[in-house]
């Protein structure tokens, strides 16, 4: 079976909000074996919607529409499929009584009369009762046979009509297949030097295929199977995972698309380790991801953010000969101050990033110069290098590096070496 996904809204196309719906969709459609060939974003104009579905029905079985519902003026969704369908739009009694019933629940006040057209519905369309919100789900079959599916924008709301009747709807027509992924998560490696090590898997892909997918120091490996069972799809797939990682397995931290600071966690747990941070490029990032991870304090103890050098100096125990010599992005400083966090928390390990963010240079350091350090009983190590970019760029860069070398350390991984250049 083959679908494709319409978003409806102007504020989608302008970028205020992110299209979360259109990726949980994906997801779902996958894991019950819906095919997803495309997906739209299109804003509140009546004639671009009618266009967009239109193109979208006459290459799929079924086409899922979000937004667009609800009961403004803006709010095409239901006009658009009434007109590509050639059907008339009629007061659903049921449906307006329902809405008449969730306003009084909501409210004294009258419900306005615009909301009523919710309770406009093409003919012979089936409708989705909703629970949370007022906007009813739409089915429409066209004459070509493609099937329309219209849920409301609202997360919540779609994801109760997904849940509860589309999804097992979809799943019954297609007979049990499943398409299943894995995904490896690569810290330490780029994407071009990752696609050179995996090209002869890459061209060969078919089924399972392989996909790469790039953010700021980290490399997502997508391996995705299309079978008749979870069980055949994960026979697929087995193989390809561990000729994966017999060839990059060193800079893979996950194979269960858990993230860094997450896997970091895992492993401190394991060990039954606690880690403390020391931050001054970073200004505390690093502790937030941590910090971020339901359970972290089973390991996680604390953090200094230590922005100057006096801070550096008096809280972490950075000595002065290092801040007059070397300065305060070196190898020094960053040995340092990983040893100042465990001291002060009494942890296991200490962890420290410094360097130069920018725009401007620092301490006769250009943009982008970056130490992180990790200090423990057995470890004293400092790894520096440079990140070409924009501010944001260099510190996530900075965060990656930091905790990639928590973990290679817990895994028992050769710890990297800096860039000569440093």
């Amino acid at each position: 079976m083959k679908a494709e996904l319409v978003s409806v809204g102007t504020e989608l196309l302008l970028g205020q909000i992110d299209d979360t719906n259109a990726r949980w969709i994906s997801e779902q459609l996958a894991a019950i074996g819906v095919d997803v060939r495309r997906r739209y974003t299109v804003g509140d104009n009546l004639d671009r919607i009618v266009d967009v579905i239109g193109e979208a029905a006459a290459e799929a079985d079924v086409v899922l529409v979000t937004g667009g519902l609800g009961p403004t003026q803006d709010d095409l969704t239901r006009d658009a499929i009434a007109r590509l369908a050639g059907l008339e739009l009629v007061r659903h009694p049921e449906i307006e009584e329902m809405l008449r019933e969730k306003f009084r629940g909501f409210s004294a006040d009258p419900m306005p009369t615009s909301n009523l057209r919710q309770a406009d519905v093409p003919t012979g369309a089936r409708i989705i009762r909703p629970e949370r919100g007022t906007a009813p789900g739409l089915i429409v079959g066209l004459p070509s046979g493609s099937r329309i599916y219209a849920t409301p924008g609202v997360p919540d709301e779609m994801v109760e009509m997904m849940t509860g009747t589309i999804l097992p709807e979809l799943a019954s027509s297609v007979g049990g297949g499943v398409i299943a992924s894995r995904v490896l998560r690569v810290a330490g490696m780029g994407e071009s030097a990752v696609g050179e090590v995996l090209t002869d898997l890459f061209d060969a892909s078919t089924n399972p295929t392989v996909a790469y997918l790039a953010s700021m120091g980290e490399v997502k490996v997508r391996l995705t199977a299309k079978a008749a069972s979870e069980q055949a799809a994960d026979d697929l797939l087995g193989p390809l995972v561990e000729e994966v990682l017999a060839r990059i397995g060193d800079v893979v931290f996950s194979v269960e698309d858990e993230s860094l600071e997450e896997s970091v966690l895992r492993l401190l747990a394991r060990e039954q380790l606690t880690i403390a941070c020391a931050e001054s490029l970073t200004g505390g990032s690093i502790s937030g991801r941590l910090t971020g991870v339901a359970g972290a304090s089973v390991s996680f103890v604390g953090s200094v953010v230590a922005y100057t050098s006096t801070a550096k100096r008096d809280i972490l125990g950075v000595s002065q000969g290092t801040l007059d010599g070397p300065g305060v992005v070196s190898e020094a400083c960053a040995l340092e101050m990983a040893a100042g966090a465990r001291r002060v928390f009494g942890a296991d390990l200490g962890l420290a990033s410094t360097g130069v963010a920018g725009p401007e240079p620092h301490g006769g350091q250009r943009p982008g110069t970056v130490w992180v350090a990790l200090d423990s009983a057995s470890v004293s190590h400092a790894r520096g290098f440079r990140v070409n970019g924009e501010r944001d760029r260099v510190i996530q860069w900075s965060q990656q590096a930091a905790l990639d070398l928590v973990r290679r350390f817990l895994d028992g991984r050769p710890l990297p070496v800096s860039d000569p250049t440093v």
